[in-house]
């Protein structure tokens, strides 16, 4: 790698590191409020998929 082309890819880090636009507590938050809510609606549907999941992973290393 050349040193300018490492020099810019730091550069680019350090901008990367020290920017502000990033996202601030309420998008977090939003965030977070959203996937425990589909985590509510969906919990049977997804506790079946884990089950079965597990079921197939068990059954598939007793053949080991």
């Amino acid at each position: 790698m050349q040193k300018g082309a490492r020099m810019q890819k730091l550069k680019n880090l350090k901008q990367l590191i020290t920017e502000e636009d990033g996202m601030g507590t309420v998008e977090v938050i939003l965030i977070i409020v959203v996937l425990v809510g589909l985590v509510i609606i969906f919990k049977e549907q997804i506790t079946d998929i884990v089950n079965s999941i597990f079921s197939k992973i068990t059954k598939q290393t007793n053949k080991i």
